[in-house]
């Protein structure tokens, strides 16, 4: 501004008077009035460039603060995400190695009750009691049940194909088939080219029971409630043919080969329920095992009565004489 001044003040002077040389001399120390213009050009000039090259340091500062900001918020979030990640990574191993000691104290408990069941058969024909044999029976059969039950866990995607919607066991050899709209009707039973030998007669205490007639190892269905009577009346020495049909054909079937057929409850004899009856499948009936008499009530063994195939259930029956028994 004083040079703006200076300039004007000249102009209305005499720029060669000795008033203008002092003027210039003074302000800038030039000696012509150009010098003192090129003089006063090029300090504003430095100005400018001063002012810029401040405003520049200042905008690259803010922009390198901004960016250095940035990156450290970015590095604290991704700390914060990996504690969060390591600590669920921790939980989750905790979890499994829980997991695999609650699996390997089970699998502990279910050897020792396999043992506990081998010494309980090694000494059954110790006892002398029936109601002895009969408690030693249940818990040796309660163990079985526990070792059907995890057959079915390993194999329940092959069971799964088995499971035909409450098919209480097609019985033509080799058939695993489902049921198809309620149209498989259990077909004439092939003939065996070449039947095993027939087991042994019977040598427990339930007489008048079993046959070796047409006995050639268990056809039935494995997982169904046919599978279950064969090898359960197998387990009690009791001989069954292997081509009954199924679980609501037995009482018709049963006599042809032999076996008593009537309304008489007995441990070891098969309880054939007719189709509907007691719970039984509209269609194939259903078959179970007779575990114990008391009068007029029975308790039986099934399989496939609830929760699927291999699965081995107890109930109780009441007017037992109401239902068709295969001695």
């Amino acid at each position: 501004d004083d040079a703006h001044a200076a300039v004007a003040q000249m102009a209305r002077e005499d720029l060669h008077g000795s008033d203008a040389s002092t003027v210039m001399s003074v302000v800038t120390g030039s000696t012509s009035t150009q010098e003192f213009i090129n003089s006063m050009q090029s300090r504003d000039a430095l100005s400018r460039t001063e002012a810029n090259a401040a405003s520049d340091a200042a905008n690259t500062l803010n922009t390198s603060m901004n960016r250095s900001e940035r990156l450290a918020a970015i590095e604290k979030q991704i700390a914060n995400l990996k504690t969060t990640a390591d600590a669920k990574a921790a939980s989750a191993q905790q979890a499994a190695a829980s997991a695999q000691t609650q699996r390997d104290s089970l699998d502990q408990l279910r050897a020792e009750g396999e043992t506990r069941r081998a010494e309980l058969e090694s000494q059954q024909s110790q006892l002398n009691s029936s109601v002895a044999k009969q408690a030693a029976q249940t818990v040796m059969l309660q163990s079985q049940v526990d070792s059907f039950n995890r057959q079915y866990a390993a194999e329940q995607a092959a069971a799964a194909n088995q499971n035909n919607g409450g098919n209480q066991g097609q019985t033509q050899p080799g058939n695993n088939n489902t049921n198809n709209g309620g149209s498989n009707v259990t077909p004439a039973p092939a003939p065996a080219p070449a039947p095993t030998p027939a087991p042994a007669p019977s040598t427990n205490n339930n007489s008048g029971q079993g046959t070796s007639n047409g006995d050639y190892g268990n056809a039935y269905v494995a997982g169904q409630c046919t599978w279950w009577a064969y090898e359960r009346r197998r387990q009690m020495g009791i001989g069954t043919p292997s081509y009954l049909g199924n679980g609501g054909q037995w009482y018709l079937t049963a006599s042809s080969y032999g076996l008593r057929v009537d309304h008489n409850p007995q441990v070891g004899a098969a309880l054939s329920f007719l189709p509907g009856q007691a719970g039984a499948d509209g269609f194939y009936g259903h078959v179970a095992v007779v575990e114990a008499v008391n009068g007029s009530t029975i308790t039986i063994s099934e399989m496939n009565a609830s929760g699927g195939p291999y699965n081995v259930s107890y109930r109780t029956l009441y007017n037992a004489s109401q239902f068709w028994y295969v001695h």
